[in-house]
C-alpha cells in the first residue's frame, strides 16, 4: 500500500490583548470669520469627512413656508458664483467628493466626504457653495418640484405616515414640531428662489456655524487650508437663536390612519422624553436597548420567536432638539409591523411585556448583553472618519461637550441593571403612550378597543 501524504498546516491565529480605546477627542479652533472649527487627526482614514452645522432651524422657516430649509439644503449643491449646477457636481466628480445636505429641527448640515489628497479642492467647492449659492430660479423649481413629487410617496409609506400623525399628535397644532419636517405639498409650492434666498442671507453665517473636519491629516496645513477656503465665507456676526422649549401631550390613546384592505398594520407608540443632559440618558439607552434594541431583545423575543406576529419590533430613543440649559427633548418609541388579524394580540402582548418590566425589571443576562453589544462593538462603528464626524457634529448640535461621547461609554458600562430597569420603565409607562396604527380600521378598531389602551379615533389616510 502507498503511504498517505501528509500536510503540513500553517499555525491557527490566535487572538491579541485587547487594546484599550476611546472615542476620539477634537481639537477646536476659531477662524477669523467666526466660524468654529473642531478637526480630529485619524491616521490611515484617507476618506475626509466635514460636517458644516449652520444655525437654520426648522422652526426659523417663515410662516406657510416649512420646507424651506430643506429646499435650501439642497440647493447648496446646485451651483455657485462661479460654477453651474452640472460644473459644481462635475468638479465634485473629478475630486471624488460627495456633498449631502438637509434640515432638521436644530438646524442645516452639509456632510462632504473626499479622498485626502483632493481636500483642498473640494473644501473651496464647499466654501464656494456656503458663500455665494446661485439659487438660480431653474434649479430652485426643479428641486420644488422633485420635493412635491416625494411627497405622496412618503404618505403612501406606512412608517412615514404613521411618524406624521404622531408628530401631529404629540406636539401642540401650531409648533413647527406638530408638522412635517420636509413641508407639505401646500407650503413647498409656495417656495421659490427668492424665499430661499431670503432665508439663507437671515440664517446663514459662519459666526454662527461650526466646521468639523476628521480624517488623515498627515501633512496638511488645516488652518491655512481652512482660512483660504471656509475662511473666505463672509457674513454679519450674530448670535445663535434661542432654543424654544419642547412641550407634548403624551396622554395615553390610540390614532388608527385608516387604509382599507392593508394585510398589515404599522405600529408607531411614542412619547417625548429627556435630552442627554439628563443624567438619567446612559441607563435609559441601556434599558431601551434591553427592551427592543436588537433581534435578542425582549420585545423581538415575544413578538417575533414566540408569537410570530412580526418581522421585528424596534424601541429607540431620538434626539428632537437640544438646549444649552438641557431642556431639550427626545423621542421614544416603539416601531414594527404586524399582521392585520393578529394587530389586537401583538398589541396586547406588547403592553405585557412593559408590564412585566415594570413589575420584574430585566435580567442580569439583558444587561451584560446590552452593554456588550453597545460598548463593545464601538471600536468598529468609529472605523470611518464619516461616523466619528457625524458624532462630533451631533454634540456640537446638542450642546455637549468635546468628550461626551467618550464618557457616555464609561457610563453604560457602569450602569446596573436596577438602574437600566428604573429607567427603561420610566421612558415607556403603559399610561403615557400614543400609539399610532396605519392599517384596515374596520377590522383592528374592535380588538384594539377591547384592549383599554386609551380612547380609539380614526383618521383617513389622505
Amino acid at each position: 500500500m502507498s503511504e498517505l501524504a501528509t500536510m503540513d498546516f500553517h499555525p491557527q491565529p490566535r487572538a491579541g490583548e485587547a487594546k484599550p480605546w476611546a472615542f476620539p477627542a477634537p481639537e477646536r479652533a476659531a477662524l477669523d470669520n467666526g466660524l468654529t472649527v473642531l478637526h480630529c487627526h485619524r491616521p490611515g482614514q484617507q476618506v475626509v469627512a466635514v460636517e458644516v452645522l449652520l444655525d437654520a432651524p426648522l422652526d426659523a422657516e417663515p410662516a406657510g413656508l416649512d420646507g424651506v430649509a430643506t429646499i435650501m439644503a439642497r440647493a447648496f449643491s446646485e451651483g455657485t458664483d462661479k460654477h453651474s449646477a452640472e460644473d459644481f457636481a462635475a468638479e465634485l466628480e473629478r475630486c471624488g467628493a460627495t456633498l449631502d445636505a438637509h434640515a432638521d429641527h436644530p438646524g442645516v448640515r452639509i456632510s462632504l466626504e473626499v479622498p485626502a489628497s483632493r481636500l483642498p479642492k473640494a473644501l473651496g467647492l464647499l466654501a464656494d457653495a456656503l458663500r455665494a449659492p446661485a439659487f438660480a430660479d431653474s434649479e430652485v423649481e426643479r428641486l420644488v418640484r422633485n420635493r412635491l413629487d416625494e411627497i405622496p410617496h412618503e404618505l403612501a409609506n406606512p412608517s412615514r405616515r404613521a411618524a406624521k400623525e404622531l408628530s401631529k399628535e404629540l406636539f401642540p397644532a401650531g409648533t413647527r414640531m406638530s408638522r412635517p419636517r420636509q413641508g407639505t405639498a401646500e407650503t413647498v409650492e409656495k417656495i421659490d428662489s427668492a424665499a430661499v434666498r431670503a432665508f439663507y442671507e437671515r440664517h446663514v453665517r459662519p459666526a454662527t456655524a461650526t466646521a468639523v473636519v476628521v480624517g488623515d491629516l498627515t501633512g496638511v496645513d488645516l488652518a491655512a487650508l481652512l482660512g483660504d477656503t471656509l475662511g473666505a465665507w463672509t457674513g454679519s456676526p450674530a448670535q445663535p437663536r434661542p432654543v424654544p422649549s419642547v412641550t407634548a401631550d403624551d396622554a395615553g390613546r390610540v390614532v388608527i390612519v385608516d387604509r382599507p384592505g392593508a394585510v398589515q398594520t404599522q405600529l408607531l407608540i411614542g412619547r417625548i422624553g429627556a435630552d442627554r443632559h439628563a443624567r438619567v440618558w446612559a441607563a435609559q439607552v441601556l434599558g431601551t436597548y434591553c427592551l427592543g434594541g436588537t433581534l435578542t431583545s425582549r420585545l423581538d423575543r415575544v413578538l417575533r420567536e414566540e408569537k410570530g406576529y412580526t418581522y421585528g419590533v424596534r424601541a429607540f430613543g431620538q434626539i428632537l432638539r437640544s438646549a444649552p440649559d438641557g431642556s431639550g427633548a427626545s423621542m421614544l418609541a416603539i416601531s414594527g409591523s404586524v399582521d392585520t388579524p393578529n394587530t389586537g394580540p401583538a398589541l396586547d402582548d406588547l403592553w405585557k411585556v412593559l408590564r412585566t418590566l415594570a413589575a420584574e425589571g430585566l435580567t442580569d443576562a439583558e444587561r451584560d448583553v446590552a452593554v456588550q453589544n453597545l460598548v463593545g462593538v464601538a471600536p468598529l462603528k468609529y472605523e470611518t472618519a464619516a461616523a466619528v464626524a457625524g458624532t462630533l457634529a451631533d454634540q456640537v448640535e446638542q450642546y455637549l461637550p468635546d468628550d461626551y461621547q467618550a464618557t457616555l461609554y464609561q457610563q453604560l458600562a457602569a450602569t446596573g441593571t436596577v438602574e437600566a430597569t428604573a429607567a427603561a420603565v420610566s421612558a415607556f409607562p403603559v399610561d403615557r403612550l400614543v400609539t399610532v396604527l396605519v392599517g384596515d380600521a374596520a377590522q383592528i378598531k374592535e380588538p384594539v378597543e377591547a384592549l383599554g389602551i386609551g380612547d380609539v379615533k380614526v383618521v383617513p389616510a389622505e
